[in-house]
């Protein structure tokens, strides 16, 4: 770290999903249906100064041997028809949701974002992922599934063409000549006419992306304003931030203008020791016997609906060409990560549980409040990320505890606003409100 000006951190929250990230047992646990759930969120997070909420979101549920996964939420709503009500009930906190590139169509798309930034003032995000899984394309008349490449030129001409629509609007309401009319004819799509919209407030809404792949890094270097990161420790954080920013320069972008967020959970205590006692307990209740099983089947591929996830590993070899866990992609190479995974067992003496759990989790910070204040302050100061999306274990008051006791820490130290300086999510994340092209 150099003798520059404190970073200020973002932080943002997300409402989780299951399996080994919420809780279901704990009587605390709440909804994912409920809209009670959603405001409690959300709102904790404004009364945090969070700069955005985050919704996840699948287009199909997940089987494993031809049955539903029940640990998948049932009936979860539609995320942006979430967060249209959420904008009545909040008044800066950013919205964003996760929709898919691969099985949306730009105009739609562009509309129902440009109708959230409406309704919310400036608040609205899109989180741009894409799909290869035919399994998941059964759901759409189109059905099918992209290559890998072509998921990203899919995504890439689908964001740049949303842009064009979010221009084609002036600020009082429709252009009134042609020179705004979106004329597109691309590899993709081809698209003429105006947005039934005026341009949003933030001109465009904030684009986020996750993807760690090549493709995906550059892509985020291109056309992203946020990027999501799944690397946990200071070295690969700090690898990971300085490859992203370095590709901005290539496309004309300056290094704030796309802002690093990894992931991450948390678990406090009075103290470090009683955080690390929470913390162990809050992971075996994330990834219980089921889980475990569901799991290595999604490396193993064959049925294992008999195996003692508190014994040692499967004996069995993987089967690379199985499709027994459909809707969520197989980790890749399942003979050498088996093979990984058996060593790393045995050199620590873990059962096929206590493997899964050291392998799944995530970076998580975990002490006293003061401690994870200065664990998330020490990692963005030192460039591993810009700021965080806190993913609480329970729903809907797991983010309270955080915005009581580490919040007031972070102001404290000088690198955490103590309120909002501008109405708009662009405002929050210090990223400039794009020029119409």
């Amino acid at each position: 770290m150099t003798d520059r000006p404190l970073k200020q951190i973002h932080l943002a929250a997300h409402f989780p999903g299951v399996n080994n990230t919420t809780v279901w047992s704990d009587p605390a646990s709440g909804s994912h249906i409920e809209f009670e759930s959603f405001r409690h969120l959300a709102q904790t997070a404004e009364r945090g100064k969070f700069d955005f909420f985050f919704l996840a979101e699948g287009l199909r549920l997940r089987e494993t041997n031809g049955r539903i996964h029940d640990l998948d939420v049932v009936g979860r709503p539609e995320s942006i028809t979430v967060l249209n009500a959420l904008a009545a009930v909040t008044e800066r906190i950013g919205l964003a949701a996760t929709v898919n590139a691969t099985f949306n169509e730009p105009y739609e798309l562009a509309r129902r974002f440009a109708s959230l930034d409406h309704l919310s003032g400036g608040r609205a995000a899109w989180n741009v992922v894409t799909s290869s899984d035919a399994f998941t394309g059964e759901n759409f008349r189109r059905g099918g599934y992209l290559d890998r490449a072509d998921r990203y030129t899919r995504a890439a001409e689908f964001v740049e063409l949303a842009r064009k629509l979010w221009d084609s609007g002036d600020t009082r309401g429709f252009a009134d000549t042609g020179d705004a009319e979106v004329r597109h004819a691309g590899r993709q799509f081809e698209v003429r006419g105006w947005l039934s919209l005026p341009r949003p407030p933030q001109g465009h809404p904030v684009v986020i992306q996750a993807g760690d792949s090549d493709e995906g890094r550059e892509f985020a270097a291109a056309a992203a304003d946020v990027i999501f990161s799944r690397h946990s420790t200071l070295a690969d954080g700090q690898a990971f931030h300085r490859d992203v920013k370095r590709r901005l320069a290539g496309y004309g972008r300056k290094p704030d203008e796309l802002k690093i967020l990894p992931a991450a959970t948390f678990v406090l205590g009075d103290t470090d020791a009683d955080a690390a006692e929470r913390a162990a307990e809050v992971r075996r209740a994330q990834v219980g016997p089921q889980t475990t099983i569901n799991y290595l089947e999604q490396v193993w591929g064959v049925d294992l609906s008999g195996h003692d996830p508190d014994g040692p590993l499967p004996t069995v070899d993987p089967d690379p060409d199985s499709a027994l866990v459909q809707g969520r992609v197989r980790l890749p190479d399942p003979a050498g990560t088996a093979a990984r995974w058996r060593a790393l067992a045995a050199e620590k003496n873990l059962t096929s549980r206590e493997l899964v759990i050291e392998v799944t989790g995530r970076q998580s910070f975990i002490g006293s409040p003061a401690t994870v204040a200065g664990q998330i302050n020490h990692f963005v100061q030192n460039d591993a990320a810009d700021g965080y999306v806190l993913v609480p274990h329970l729903t809907p008051g797991g983010l309270d505890e955080f915005v009581d006791r580490v919040v007031p820490l972070l102001q404290e130290r000088g690198v955490f606003r103590t309120d909002y300086t501008g109405p708009t999510l662009r405002d929050h994340l210090g990223l400039p409100v794009p020029g119409r092209r």
